[in-house]
């Protein structure tokens, strides 16, 4: 029953992805303008080539690379939250955000007299860099670097993945630390921090079809790897005890999960910046609606997290449209809304027992 039930929730979840897919390619900077009105041939053949090109090259590669991004930290979510057998861990807790926010930090400087002569003055965030193909490619590779970097210094301090709360201890260090390195490089290099605060916000503002695919794929690999290791997390659940005593190879099997995680994590990160509260809150919304082992929690979560991203990133656009809010902005905020209503619903099930 309760596979079967998993399966139903998946294939509504699937449903509501392409569903959100068809409102996010209909939502432009008037805000809501179904697509196929954008699309409808106009008497100018040249107004008509540009709606056509905002849409298939625009609107339709963010969308998808949103539900990417957002499958990517729902399952790297849930990867976390089962090896710390915490319920409030997220993907960022290996101090994969803070690496990767270094390491742009440092690339920004780095890039500090190119890019300014990239864009426009007082361009805003990341379109001072957009013109560059290469320079966003540089971005890219260095937040991926960084975040990847950022776990194995966890993994060094943690001598491993044998203990988890001291991988746990060796994370939150790390994070706390290269954080602190982010805020002393921004603070010598003040020109950087526009262009850092697009990244430190969250934004698919500028995701193509490269950026889109490669997080599609990414996200196949990380939630199928995921999926033939929920076994492990399954014996974990139990307690370490438990998982050795079935002759599980726990070392070799954190350290498989903690590379799924990190891959997954730094995938989402390098191309859309830091984006709170998805990979938190998309495996506790599939528990509630199909409690499940790790096997169908994997699934569940990416395509719960890919849900989660792509209707908040459509809201972002379309909610103060021209304007756009930051979609890590709004994730923050209801993110924090939904655990301060977990914490709120636990507190009067506590004083009803």
């Amino acid at each position: 029953m309760n596979a079967r039930r998993a399966a139903g929730v998946l294939l509504a979840l699937l449903v509501a992805a392409a569903a959100l897919l068809g409102l996010a390619v209909s939502v432009g900077s008037q805000g809501l303008e179904p697509v196929w009105t954008v699309l409808a041939p106009p008497s100018d053949a040249g107004q008509a080539a540009l709606a056509a090109q905002i849409v298939w090259e625009i609107r339709l590669p963010r969308a998808l690379g949103a539900w990417a991004a957002g499958a990517l930290l729902g399952v790297a979510g849930a990867v976390a939250q089962g090896l710390f057998r915490n319920p409030l861990a997220d993907p960022f807790l290996l101090g994969s955000a803070a690496g990767a926010s270094l390491a742009v930090a440092l690339a920004l400087v780095a890039l500090g007299g190119s890019a300014g002569m990239l864009g426009g003055a007082g361009a805003p965030g990341w379109s001072v860099l957009s013109s560059s193909l290469w320079v966003r490619l540089g971005l890219t590779g260095a937040a991926f670097v960084g975040a990847l970097a950022a776990v194995l210094l966890t993994l060094a301090l943690a001598r491993g993945v044998q203990h988890t709360l001291r991988l746990l201890l060796a994370g939150v260090v790390v994070g706390v630390v290269l954080g602190a390195g982010t805020q002393f490089v921004l603070l010598q290099a003040p020109d950087a921090l526009q262009a850092m605060q697009a990244f430190l916000l969250g934004s698919t503002a500028f995701v193509g079809w490269s950026s889109a695919g490669l997080m599609l794929v990414a996200a196949v690999l990380c939630t199928a790897a995921a999926t033939l290791l929920a076994r492990a997390l399954d014996a974990l659940a139990l307690g370490e005890a438990t998982a050795a005593s079935l002759g599980l190879p726990l070392a070799t099997l954190r350290l498989a999960l903690v590379a799924v995680l990190a891959l997954a994590t730094a995938s989402a990160v390098a191309q859309t910046g830091l984006i709170a509260f998805v990979g938190l809150a998309a495996p506790h919304l599939v528990r509630a609606l199909a409690p499940t082992t790790h096997g169908w929690l994997m699934a569940l979560a990416a395509a719960m997290g890919g849900a989660l991203l792509l209707a908040a990133d459509t809201l972002a656009r379309g909610w103060l449209a021209p304007q756009e809010l930051p979609v890590g902005v709004l994730t923050a905020v209801l993110g924090g809304g939904y655990l301060l209503w977990l914490m709120h619903r636990g507190r009067l099930r506590g004083q009803g027992a």
